[in-house]
């Protein structure tokens, strides 16, 4: 069964950083695309970042690019968000997703997020002061 559970949200204020985890168990990691998806609150589903298997290659939304990291640990089966200079508009849900197939090749960047069963719970991150 395949299980994707974030951690590591909470409160922070303007300016601080988080670091989220997405632990992973029942498929083969490291051979997943993985993604961050955030919805903050009465907003859509919006895409923050995405990673290729051997996390040689990373893309970002405009609005977290030179802000937020994504990584990957394929040993440990967990995908990471360091998220630096958080603003308020930072506030929402986040999820870890993987690709729906092996062969997707990070394919579900271009389309609009849609939950399925490879995305996990989420956590909540709230930037306020």
């Amino acid at each position: 069964q395949v299980q994707l559970v974030e951690s590591g949200g909470g409160l922070v204020q303007p300016g601080g950083s988080l670091r989220l985890s997405c632990a992973t168990s029942g498929f083969s990691f490291s051979g997943y695309w993985m993604y961050w998806v955030r919805q903050a609150p009465g907003k859509g589903l919006e895409w923050v970042s995405v990673i290729n298997t051997g996390g040689g290659m990373t893309r970002y939304a405009d609005s977290v690019k030179g802000r937020f990291t994504i990584s990957r640990d394929n040993a440990k089966n967990t995908l990471f968000l360091q998220m630096n200079s958080l603003k308020s508009e930072d506030t929402a849900v986040y999820y870890c997703a993987r690709d729906r197939n092996v062969f997707d090749y990070g394919r579900r960047w271009n389309s609009p997020p849609q939950r399925d069963d490879y995305w996990g719970q989420g956590t909540q991150v709230t930037v306020s002061s």
